[in-house]
């Protein structure tokens, strides 16, 4: 059941699907009025449709790579409801490949939106959000911590949203918090939930190095993004938190003491 208004405005971008649009129905259970915006008017109506009884929630189509239309949008968002609390920076896209693999233009759509989407979908909410004392939480990845193997772009996106997650927490915590979950691999989409299907030589792998065995289901995410939002949080500022069943918590070595057999 949606909680009564809490008069605060969220911003989620990349909502049409997995973690951000689990990150909507969580901030619309906890009263917000919640804006979706995203590239595909479809998906984030979809997640709107889907969303608690009582939400109060608003598709935006905007390219957040695009610094005029993110502006207008987060204008727009002021404008219309009077404020803006919160900004969430989850759009992302991962495309696989190796430094001397992976094509230019997958290169180039990773880094306009994993890097410029969150650049400037910041630097268009900082106005609203210093009103107010808001506040941003960023997206990223254990990928942008740690590395992935056959992710060279990707990492590289995560690991300067991490970093800039850092400087703006920096250069503005006398006015906003600015803070960061990493999620490991989350099961945000079929093909993963079929992929990492128990008993897949793909899960076998996958629990051998995820102390809690597991994947995230978006909405594990979405509670940590919604925690680092909250009152609760009010002294956190420049914290990275994985999200990750203890992932990180590890040198990377194997377990050497589960011998089967």
């Amino acid at each position: 059941m949606t909680q009564q208004n809490s008069g605060r405005v969220v911003v989620i971008t990349g909502a049409g699907t997995g973690i951000g649009a689990a990150t909507a129905h969580r901030f619309a259970a906890d009263g917000y009025t919640v804006v979706l915006v995203g590239r595909t008017e479809a998906t984030l109506k979809q997640t709107a449709q889907a969303s608690p009884d009582g939400a109060d929630m608003h598709p935006w189509v905007a390219d957040i790579s695009d610094l005029a239309a993110v502006t207008a949008a987060m204008d727009g968002v002021a404008e219309r409801f009077g404020r803006l609390d919160v900004l969430v920076n989850n759009a992302g896209v991962a495309i696989p490949g190796t430094v001397d693999q992976i094509d230019v233009d997958s290169y180039r759509t990773m880094v306009r939106t994993n890097v410029d989407g969150v650049f400037f979908a910041s630097r268009a909410a900082l106005p609203h959000l210093r009103m107010v004392r808001g506040c941003i939480v960023n997206v990223g990845s254990v990928a942008g911590l740690r590395g992935e193997w056959n992710q060279a772009a990707y990492n590289m996106t995560k690991g300067a949203l991490a970093n800039l997650t850092n400087s703006m927490a920096l250069d503005h915590g006398r006015e906003i918090r600015v803070n960061a979950v990493h999620p490991g691999v989350t099961l945000s989409l079929p093909f993963l939930r079929d992929a990492l299907a128990e008993g897949t030589p793909l899960h076998r792998r996958f629990a051998d190095r995820v102390p809690m065995g597991r994947a995230a289901e978006p909405a594990e995410v979405a509670a940590v993004i919604a925690f680092l939002a909250g009152p609760d949080a009010g002294y956190l500022n420049g914290v990275h938190i994985p999200v990750d069943g203890g992932l990180t918590a590890s040198d990377g070595q194997a377990n050497l003491y589960m011998i089967d057999g």
